[in-house]
């Protein structure tokens, strides 16, 4: 199902112009107009979740396996020297448009981005403490 005012769902089912990488029944994948590198796109199921925990686990699962394959393709093609594969899930954790979708950012030396976090320690204690409060 699509949302009308969500511009992910009309980029997706094509009703605004893109530059399509690839398309089937259930995905469009586009370069993205912000690129952070040559190539970054964009995998966009043509059906309208909000984010994880909307989408179905199998339309993931296939979200994945498109991740995959498309990144080896850019891979061979583009000559990138690494991958980045990012999926962000609210506005805290940098969703910025509410359409499920994965960024797919290859990587070359010298590129300039640095998609990283700043590690933190933690005593073994929490850590257990956090394993047992998550552990299902």
């Amino acid at each position: 199902m699509k949302k009308k005012d969500c511009i992910f769902c009309k980029l997706a089912n094509g009703e605004i112009p893109t530059n399509t990488v690839y398309e089937d029944d259930k995905f469009r994948i586009i370069l993205d107009l912000s690129p952070a590198t040559k190539g970054h796109s964009l995998i966009l199921p043509k059906n309208h979740f909000a984010d994880l925990f909307e989408i179905d686990e199998e339309l993931v699962a296939d979200a994945m396996k498109l991740a995959k394959k498309t990144a080896a393709h850019m891979k061979e093609t583009l000559h990138c020297e690494g991958f980045n594969i990012v999926q962000n899930n609210g506005s805290l954790a940098g969703q910025t448009v509410f359409h499920y979708h994965m960024h797919l950012i290859p990587r070359y030396s010298g590129d300039g981005q640095n998609i990283a976090w700043k590690p933190t320690t933690v005593e073994q204690s929490d850590l257990e403490a956090i394993c047992n409060q998550i552990k299902y």
